[in-house]
């Protein structure tokens, strides 16, 4: 099956070839990658490029001049593969590292049975970053509670970003009416397939804490991702 993996970046410049090199390792065939950046003041932009130049016709590069954010990016990302490419899957995933390239096969195995398969956190087998302090590993869990039971959402890592989407099931949520644009976007799209009728299937996987560069959370965000769940609930009550 084609796929295509949506890769937004943002200051990514010491993380993006060593995941390029890792994706391309998995055994995955027919997997091209297409690199968002929103103008990283770091040169990601122009890594992408040259990255793009080594392996042809398997990397794309956007760089996006609008307004910056995480939701923002990957609407533009499904807007670009829906339109112009034959992508049978096509994929969320961070570029940090935080979300392994090797549980990619899973992922693809998973869609054998369901419409959208999600690499979790929170299910067995899987867990989160040893030296997380407890704060962080505490909210994390509650942020993904709170969310799935106000949106009364039938998995169990809700807020996660590592996810695979049959075409049809993308194709067929209004996501480009999404008004979230951080993490929150996250938590609305998933709303959205669950509404649909999606079908889900999680595999486990080890978020691991970056290795390179600067992490974008912090407990600012997550507060607030907290009470525009409530947002997400009131524009889809019917």
């Amino acid at each position: 099956m084609k796929i295509t993996l949506i890769l937004p970046t943002y200051n990514e410049a010491e993380n993006l070839p060593r995941l390029v090199a890792a994706l391309f390792s998995t055994g995955v065939t027919d997997l091209k990658l297409l690199v968002v950046d929103d103008l990283s003041p770091d040169g990601t932009g122009q890594i992408a490029q040259d990255l793009a130049a080594e392996y042809p016709g398997r990397i794309e590069v956007m760089h996006r001049d609008g307004p910056r954010g995480l939701g923002r990016a990957y609407i533009a990302g499904f807007k670009h593969v829906l339109a112009g490419g034959d992508a049978e899957i096509i994929g969320q995933m961070d570029a940090d590292f935080s979300h392994p390239p090797e549980r990619l096969p899973d992922l693809i195995k998973k869609l054998e049975a369901s419409d959208l398969a999600l690499g979790s956190r929170y299910i067995p087998g899987g867990g989160v970053d040893i030296q997380w302090p407890i704060w962080r590993k505490a909210l994390s869990l509650w942020g993904n509670f709170y969310a799935r039971t106000i949106l009364n959402l039938p998995i169990r890592d809700v807020t996660g970003a590592y996810r695979l989407w049959r075409r049809d099931l993308l194709a067929s949520i209004p996501y480009e009416n999404v008004i979230s644009n951080g993490y929150v976007f996250l938590v609305e799209i998933l709303h959205l397939a669950n509404k649909k009728g999606a079908r889900f299937g999680e595999v486990p996987i080890y978020f691991a804490d970056r290795k390179w560069g600067h992490s974008k959370m912090n407990l600012g965000v997550q507060i607030e991702a907290a009470w525009r769940v409530w947002q997400v609930k009131w524009r889809y009550r019917k």
